[in-house]
């Protein structure tokens, strides 16, 4: 792929548990069935890519057996018909070239590759580490995972302009922010798509149209509906739309705001929050919180909840309209 074939939703979802997944006794913790009927969905419903073992899909806690196991059941399900990026990120060079060997393996598009988790990088240390990934990996397409919270690195402009030098499939990457886009853009030529999520469509419209004419989103595993949306309208440079959608997406999420503010709450609880509200939407079944995040405050457990709830009365009232789009559960 080139930055140019992003368009439309990549949705991103959890790595379904089997009941007692949250044990630490637990073995193949994969549920393969809802994992399948998942994706199912959501192709059916309009995603235009699939996005797997980030941290919403615990790539941290699944053992090497499970990781291989999800990695079948996601490149399996999806045959093709639709891009599949599949993390990989490890707590060094070593294992993430191992892991990715199977990621190529199995006929994934590519990866959602985060920098090494123990240490923070300095920037040599990061270009290095990408650099390194595309020799090894020059057939796989890489969309860097640009998270500063849970890699403890800030992604400044001098890296992006590096990687875009000497790591050709670098061709995307999961932004966190708008900050800065028209200055990405410039630095890396265009040569690398910056997706922001759904919550962002409206301020990447600002900077430049055909930015937001794609997205990641973890909420299209709630229901796809309001991401297709204002990606819809954005396609269509219908701003009043754009405006209100992301209104609407806005307010969903709002109940999520004392965390999501607060970086060492979202650290501490973005797993489980994902994964509660995702139940309460509806939309899948994510089963249990794979140790050792499975314990959460009854405030996050509520605000998520509410979260979800919201999500799923949002997802109905678009699939409502004429030209609403998707299913609910």
């Amino acid at each position: 792929m080139r930055a140019e074939d992003f368009h439309g939703l990549y949705a991103i979802i959890p790595a379904p548990a089997r009941p007692g997944a949250d044990e630490w006794s637990a073995t193949d913790t994969v549920d393969t069935d809802e994992t399948s009927r998942l994706i199912e969905n959501l192709i059916g419903d309009g995603a235009q890519g699939i996005v797997a073992l980030g941290t919403t899909g615990e790539c941290a806690t699944l053992s090497g057996a499970d990781f291989e196991t999800l990695v079948t059941c996601v490149v399996d399900t999806v045959s093709g018909r639709v891009p599949t990026f599949i993390g990989a990120t490890a707590l060094g060079t070593h294992e993430v070239v191992r892991r990715l060997r199977f990621v190529q393996s199995r006929g994934a598009t590519g990866s959602l590759l985060g920098l090494p988790m123990w240490q923070p990088l300095t920037t040599p240390m990061a270009i290095r580490y990408y650099r390194d990934i595309a020799e090894a990996f020059p057939d796989l397409d890489i969309m860097a995972y640009a998270n500063s919270r849970a890699f403890r690195y800030d992604f400044p402009l001098e890296f992006w302009a590096a990687v875009a030098d000497v790591a050709p499939n670098v061709v995307s990457a999961k932004a966190s922010s708008s900050a800065g886009l028209a200055q990405l853009l410039e630095a890396t030529h265009g040569a690398i798509k910056f997706l922001g999520n759904e919550l962002m469509t409206e301020e990447f419209y600002a900077v430049s149209p055909d930015a937001a004419q794609a997205c990641w989103a973890t909420s299209a595993s709630m229901g796809p509906a309001p991401a297709l949306a204002i990606l819809r309208a954005a396609a269509n440079h219908d701003v009043a739309s754009i405006s209100r959608l992301g209104a609407d997406i806005a307010r969903a999420h709002e109940p999520l705001l004392g965390v999501l503010s607060d970086p060492a709450a979202f650290a501490s609880y973005n797993i489980q929050l994902e994964k509660i509200r995702m139940e309460a939407a509806g939309y899948c079944v994510p089963g249990p919180i794979r140790p050792p995040y499975a314990e959460v405050p009854a405030d996050v457990d509520e605000a998520a909840r509410e979260c979800g709830r919201r999500w799923r009365e949002l997802c109905m009232r678009i699939i409502a309209q004429p030209t609403g789009a998707g299913r609910t559960a």
